[in-house]
């Protein structure tokens, strides 16, 4: 079977390895174009791109794949896309964090399958494995799926579940969703070589979306509970961060542990700062342990480790 893959990050890099190691062909690798990232804001390949090149394989990188367009350039790169996906020998397109989205003329190509990190019909959209864990899920998972013009709204064709930890972060999460996605296509695929690959519409009921995360919201309100900052916190480990401000300096909170004892503080008031209790703050229904930290231009740190060098006694977050 012969496979053109359209991807970006690494939950994507890790589903083309799989593919590429299983001895599907692919003839052809869409991903991002270059994007400026680290401190000199140098230009970096995706994680697919990486992959691609490094094993011989065709890459483009279209800013747009809509030849309606109304950017010139945008257009004209999504109609060379087009031409080119025409002209390709390819049975099957699988598509895995790609960032762009495919028009109808993409679609009606070659059949498009997508790999999804939730649960469908629960959490559609961008952040699905962020937004699981913000909002307290216990379980999520993979979706591998037809794709149609709606978001994330086809019919599906393999569903796998797994745990989330009581303590996980975004960060351990993606990979294990990364690993399990990259095993299911491969199986998917297979499936469908043997017409064995069954689709399934997604149920009514249960819909909801996974907006894309803002740097905005990862700014911590004490006046939420503890058990809420806690979610927050894992769900932007790693991006874009959880930070709250005191005095005026933006601290990195990486992680807490709520606890149950409640306090007649102010939400935001520093209750302990030291070796002996760590650092505790006040919230509108519990208390926080703040277990790792990291001030700006710093390194992340132990609670203990942070306030040698940032004594936080007295203090109150914004």
């Amino acid at each position: 079977m012969k496979v053109v893959f359209a991807g970006t990050p690494e939950f994507a890099a890790s589903a083309l390895q799989s593919l590429h190691q299983a001895g599907f062909q692919i003839p052809l690798v869409l991903t991002q174009p270059d994007r400026p990232a680290g401190r000199g804001m140098q230009m970096h390949a995706s994680a697919v791109k990486q992959y691609a090149l490094a094993h011989g394989m065709d890459v483009l990188q279209p800013l747009s794949l809509r030849m309606d367009s109304k950017d010139p350039e945008r257009a004209a790169q999504a109609a060379a896309a087009h031409a080119r996906l025409l002209a390709t020998d390819y049975d099957v397109m699988v598509v895995a964090a790609y960032g762009l989205i495919l028009p109808r003329s993409t679609l009606d190509i070659k059949p498009c399958i997508n790999i999804h990190g939730s649960l469908l019909p629960r959490w559609r959209g961008a952040a699905p494995i962020h937004r699981a864990i913000e909002a307290g899920d216990t379980q999520t998972g993979v979706t591998i799926m037809e794709m149609e013009e709606g978001l994330d709204t086809g019919p599906m064709l393999l569903i796998e579940t797994v745990d989330i930890g009581a303590h996980e972060t975004t960060g351990a999460l993606h990979d294990r969703l990364a690993s399990l996605g990259a095993s299911m296509i491969v199986s998917a695929l297979r499936l469908r070589a043997e017409g064995k690959l069954l689709a399934v519409p997604q149920p009514e009921q249960g819909v909801n979306y996974a907006a894309k995360i803002s740097k905005e919201e990862a700014r911590l309100d004490f006046n939420l509970s503890s058990s809420e900052l806690d979610r927050k916190i894992r769900a932007f480990n790693p991006f874009p961060g959880a930070h709250a401000e005191v005095n005026g300096v933006t601290i990195k909170i990486w992680g807490a542990q709520p606890l149950e004892a409640s306090s007649d503080a102010l939400p935001g008031q520093v209750l302990a700062a030291d070796a002996q209790h760590g650092i505790v703050v006040a919230c509108k229904r519990g208390t926080l342990r703040l277990t790792e930290l990291q001030k700006p231009g710093g390194k992340r740190l132990p609670a203990a480790e942070f306030l040698k060098g940032f004594p936080l006694a007295e203090l109150s977050f914004d």
